[in-house]
């Protein structure tokens, strides 16, 4: 049996990944067996977050006991493939080639031409020259950051960002990373007005419609506070008050690849922020970066140890890497990240950082030890399979049942963050499909209607029509006619739709820890499987803790953490070697 036909028996990639390797058979039926592998694996890859497939990483790309090729002989059969492009790295590839060969890994073309595209847009952006900032702008600076000379670590990303064209600023949930950004915010529109310059296009941007208004809130209030403290009110008003997505920024339209802005036609901002930098993905970031013009500031706010994007790449790892070497002509992006670690954003009652800290540097006796010593917030219902059970039950629903007796759309909607359910995985009896059903039925009965009071709803797609994003969640309520709706948060107030009228959309009561990205809740109740899956990694466990703002509860078995703690969820790309890492 050949090797391409043990994987399609084995199940072990998509038919659309072997899909492709018979049409490359079908036009060329010389081609030798190792490159058809290769093209279905590196199909696969990008199915699976990889920009490309790892001729050495087989074995940890595809589960199953599957005899490999030599990889000598694999790279001969490669380098002999005439098909098969073999460009220097800063080169683009030939078009006609369907795969790419560089340093190792086998690359569908597509995602080597953004790997290399995106270096080249940062490469540029990096390269603007900036003015010194102003003595006026000094003492502002001093002013909003009274603790700089005692080594604030915000005052010095605050200075960094100054001088940067580009910044990446990471820290954990709570770092003050928007604080910080607002604030840069304040002294550039103060350094422009002070030197005549027409005020700044400012524009604030995040991956999700969720992440994207939160940012817009924040940056909102910390214009008020600052307004309030006595800053100069017209550079307050400077902030911007409404934020995007980047689809919605670039003009995306889903289903898509090209933008309404690109290099031609690039995006009228002086300065972009970009918020939840983590979840953009390899696509997205090319598009965005080769659309600033030369000149404009590009900061880029994340948190590198949460879980990549869904889709291809690990861009915010890559640039962090890129940005933590020593300078040379060529790393563009050396030193050009500031680190924020200070605090977590929590109440008095819940104590994360050390929980937090053990799993980041995947310490699993440390982990345990601090779920299991009953830290302030923090409680390990050890081994619990079933959130559901009868000794929990109760205390999960409560603050669900709750929603069911609300009649003011607003306040259920301001209930909606305070409590949600977490999960490794969307399938089985520990995935948040089945957990959704069955929190639904503990609610509102086994033969309740689709829709009923006090449900919470997820939307799963990007509708534009309604005004409704991917990971939108809502709440159905009876308005004053007694009609059952779906109420959702919007820009301009709550909204209110037929449920039957909603785009694609699920039960929000259970989430997958990759949904929960971007959001916060006052309690989370993470569920880790019965048995290990690749889909537990460092990234994913502390992910899920740290949406916690008040309570954590963890259930699960201690092996799961082991598990989850021994895996990265890291991603095969070339990125951070094209910028110097």
């Amino acid at each position: 049996m050949s090797l391409l036909d043990t994987l399609q028996r084995s199940g072990a990639v998509r038919p659309i990944d072997l899909a492709l390797a018979h049409a490359l058979q079908r036009v060329d039926g010389a081609v030798a067996e190792p490159v058809l592998v290769a093209a279905a694996l590196a199909s696969y890859a990008v199915a699976q977050g990889h920009a490309a497939f790892d001729l050495d990483g087989a074995r940890d790309l595809v589960e199953g006991t599957i005899d490999w090729p030599d990889t000598m002989d694999w790279r001969e059969a490669l380098a002999a493939c005439t098909w098969i492009a073999k460009p220097d790295a800063d080169v683009e590839s030939d078009a006609a080639a369907p795969l790419v060969v560089e340093q190792g890994r086998v690359y569908l073309r597509r995602y080597r031409e953004y790997e290399r595209r995106l270096a080249i847009a940062l490469t540029r952006l990096s390269a603007a020259t900036i003015p010194p900032a102003l003595a006026d702008i000094d003492a502002l600076h001093a002013r909003l950051f009274p603790q700089r000379d005692a080594g604030d670590a915000q005052a010095e990303a605050a200075r960094r960002a100054l001088e940067s064209p580009v910044l990446l600023v990471t820290g954990g949930p709570g770092t003050g990373k928007t604080t910080t950004i607002a604030r840069v915010l304040l002294l550039l529109a103060a350094q422009a007005r002070a030197t005549g310059a027409a005020p700044l296009r400012i524009a604030l941007a995040a991956p999700t419609g969720r992440a994207a208004d939160r940012m817009a809130g924040s940056v909102r209030r910390i214009a008020d506070d600052l307004r309030g403290a006595g800053i100069d009110a017209e550079l307050c008003d400077a902030l911007p008050t409404t934020a995007s997505t980047l689809h919605r920024l670039l003009g995306l339209v889903p289903g898509q690849t090209r933008a309404r802005f690109d290099a031609k036609q690039p995006l009228r901002v002086d300065v972009l922020v970009v918020d939840e930098a983590s979840m953009v993905d390899l696509p997205l970031m090319c598009k965005l970066a080769e659309a600033l013009p030369t000149g404009a500031r590009l900061l880029l706010l994340g948190d590198r140890d949460q879980l990549p994007s869904v889709e291809a790449g690990d861009v915010l790892a890559a640039l962090a890497d890129a940005a933590d070497v020593a300078p040379s002509p060529r790393t563009p992006l050396a030193g050009r990240r500031a680190h924020l670690d200070r605090g977590y954003r929590q109440t008095d009652a819940l104590r994360l950082e050390p929980v937090a800290d053990a799993v980041r540097r995947g310490d699993v006796d440390a982990t345990l030890a601090r779920l299991r010593g009953g830290a302030s917030g923090v409680t390990f219902h050890e081994d619990a399979l079933d959130p559901l059970t009868p000794s929990l039950r109760e205390q999960l629903l409560a603050p669900w049942r709750e929603l069911r007796d609300c009649t003011d759309p607003r306040e259920a909607l301001a209930r909606v963050n305070r409590t949600r359910l977490l999960t490794a995985l969307r399938d089985g009896p520990q995935g948040a499909t089945q957990l959704n059903a069955r929190i639904e039925a503990a609610l509102a009965g086994t033969q309740r209607e689709t829709y009923f009071p006090g449900r919470l709803l997820m939307i799963t797609e990007n509708s534009t029509r309604h005004g409704l994003f991917n990971g939108d969640v809502g709440v159905c309520l009876r308005d004053d006619d007694g009609t059952l709706l779906a109420w959702f948060e919007g820009a301009d107030g709550v909204r209110a739709f037929p449920p039957g009228a909603l785009p694609a959309h699920t039960g929000g009561f259970a989430i997958t820890v990759h949904k929960a990205q971007g959001s916060e809740f006052d309690r989370v109740w993470l569920q880790l499987p019965a048995v290990d899956t690749r889909v537990l990694s460092r990234e994913l466990l502390y992910t899920g803790i740290t949406r916690a703002r008040s309570t954590l509860h963890v259930l699960g078995p201690a092996s799961a953490i082991a598990s989850a703690l021994s895996r990265h969820a890291r991603r095969v790309s070339g990125l951070a070697r094209r910028l110097g890492a």
